[in-house]
């Protein structure tokens, strides 16, 4: 069997976390970690929480999509956080945040060109193909709870995304506990130092680090809305609350808080 498909060892994960996260759990296969880590949280499951699945049989995406992927041919996890002292408000980063530990993740285990589209896709390759997503879903409403889902393509993209790609497929041959290992550290590193600041996106340089790393600032794009309008314009950049500032053609700027962005021209 090919090394980037062997089954994820769950005590060798948690001995290389070093405790940074509370619970860490790996199932064989299951429809979907995000929907059974909101389920989890609502009976109690503690801070930083981790669920990791072997095979993802349901997953979700932003915009109600779809993603499955092929047996042991990427990651699927998710995290539980619950960010107490930070304000509600300030929640909306953790997406972006997310997105950026993923991209710190890619650059320190490969040399594959990676970038981000806004919000938080990971894209690799000269060709700026989407190879992960990032979902975040809020729940207890009792006590803060955001849970944070993961899909990254390592060793292959799923079939129904042909215009998808993976880490495979852009040349790097890299072990998948390795890569979620890297991963939950990056994000463990990020989400502390923001959850210490209350959310603060300056003084972690999150927003810094965000607008470095973001392949759609500077590009003309589509951004399709939630209900099917759609913006067109230049991404100019991205605001303390996370939102994606954009210069419409008529010169009109505009702050979007969630969308789907499509890349008509990259950044000169």
């Amino acid at each position: 069997m090919n090394r980037t498909v062997q089954p994820l060892d769950a005590d060798a994960l948690r001995a290389a976390l070093g405790g940074r996260w509370a619970q860490v759990d790996v199932v064989e296969r299951t429809g979907s970690t995000n929907a059974d880590l909101l389920a989890a949280a609502a009976d109690g499951a503690p801070d930083r929480s981790v669920l990791v699945a072997d095979h993802q049989e349901a997953g979700r995406g932003r915009l109600a999509r779809s993603w499955v992927a092929p047996p042991g041919s990427g990651l699927a996890v998710s995290v539980l956080l619950r960010p107490t002292g930070v304000p509600p408000s300030r929640f909306g980063w953790l997406p972006l945040l997310a997105g950026l530990a993923l991209l710190d993740t890619i650059r320190a285990v490969t040399d594959v060109p990676a970038g981000l589209k806004w919000p938080n896709d990971l894209l690799l390759g000269a060709g700026q193909r989407k190879a992960a997503g990032i979902l975040a879903e809020v729940g207890d409403a009792l006590r803060p709870a955001v849970v944070i889902g993961i899909g990254l393509n390592v060793a292959a993209s799923p079939p129904d995304h042909p215009g998808a790609t993976s880490l495979a497929a852009e040349g790097a041959t890299v072990d998948r506990g390795q890569v979620l290992t890297t991963l939950l550290g990056c994000l463990a590193e990020r989400e502390s130092a923001w959850r210490e600041s209350r959310g603060d996106p300056e003084a972690t340089r999150l927003r810094a680090d965000y607008r470095a790393g973001c392949a759609t600032l500077g590009s003309e794009v589509k951004v399709e809305l939630p209900g099917g309008a759609a913006l067109h314009g230049i991404a100019e950049d991205v605001d303390r609350d996370g939102r994606l500032l954009l210069l419409e053609p008529a010169g009109r700027r505009r702050a979007v808080a969630a969308g789907d962005v499509v890349h008509l021209r990259p950044s000169p």
